[in-house]
């Protein structure tokens, strides 16, 4: 018989257009309340476009952001999705004390159980800033109660990664696993293979090709994510960026959102918390 489809995890990180850390040195956290936010729109986009696909997924939310929009919060977990914690301010851990992480993620997750009277169980550090430079932020994600974090991107980039770590989930601590973005060997080198900028830069068909290697090859589960920024066409230009930046932020986001409908199409996806917590729970009671 031939193997079952491979279950995919499609992810979101819920923040908005201003909240970018490249947008960081122009954009004051004290600013924030001032600007247009868009991510209720995007939002309803992205939840329309996930029911017209019959797919769930999971969305690693800010605590800021569910604050302010509590409603677009218990939409997204009463059409059946996960919700997990994107941190409560999007600050990079790595920016962060020990001590005032722990405050971040302990008071996001509280905001966000609050808010759906369900457990939060995953985690994404903005930015993928969990490195070999602070990986006491696994100790603090576990005293904090999470089960898994999806916050390392093994690839060597100018702003995060930790090219040499496994490329798939792997228990980090006791009972907390790190479920790591993926990535296609090739080489001797781990190439992103799983969303954001990379997606809207590369061909379309390349970047199917190379989540259907990591299902076929690899057999296992490849860990998409985007921004709800990245389909809104209209968000507003954010002066004085590097042209880098720029390129980086605004490039093909025109594509964006028919490129997410192909993919969706392609390949079959679920939510983080079933394909991997439920699967290494089930490694457990067997082993």
């Amino acid at each position: 018989m031939p193997a079952s489809p491979i279950i995919n995890a499609l992810t979101i990180d819920v923040e908005d257009y201003f909240q970018v850390s490249a947008f960081a040195p122009h954009i004051a956290r004290s600013e924030w309340n001032t600007r247009e936010c868009r991510v209720e729109r995007n939002i309803d986009v992205i939840l329309e476009m996930l029911a017209r696909h019959d797919t769930k997924a999971t969305f690693f939310t800010l605590g800021w952001i569910a604050e302010r929009y509590p409603d677009m919060v218990r939409q997204i977990v009463q059409q059946g999705h996960e919700l997990a914690s994107h941190g409560y301010g999007h600050e990079r851990a790595s920016d962060q004390t020990e001590e005032a992480f722990f405050a971040d993620i302990q008071l996001a997750k509280i905001v966000l159980e609050d808010l759906t009277d369900r457990e939060v169980n995953g985690y994404r550090a903005p930015s993928f800033s969990i490195g070999t430079g602070n990986l006491w932020a696994f100790d603090c994600l576990a005293r904090a109660g999470y089960r898994y974090s999806s916050s390392i991107y093994p690839i060597r980039h100018d702003h995060y990664g930790m090219p040499d770590s496994p490329r798939f989930a792997y228990e980090v601590r006791p009972d907390l696993m790190e479920i790591p973005i993926t990535t296609l060997r090739v080489f001797s080198r781990n190439l992103p293979s799983s969303g954001g900028g990379y997606f809207r830069l590369l061909p379309y068909a390349l970047s199917r090709w190379m989540l259907n290697r990591v299902n076929t090859d690899d057999r296992e589960s490849g860990i998409f994510y985007f921004h709800p920024w990245e389909i809104d066409t209209e968000q507003p230009r954010i002066e004085g960026i590097s042209q880098k930046t720029r390129f980086r932020h605004y490039v093909n986001i025109d594509r964006m959102e028919g490129r997410l409908n192909q993919l969706l199409l392609d390949f079959k996806w679920g939510r983080m918390d079933q394909i991997f917590l439920d699967r290494f729970a089930k490694h457990a009671v067997t082993a």
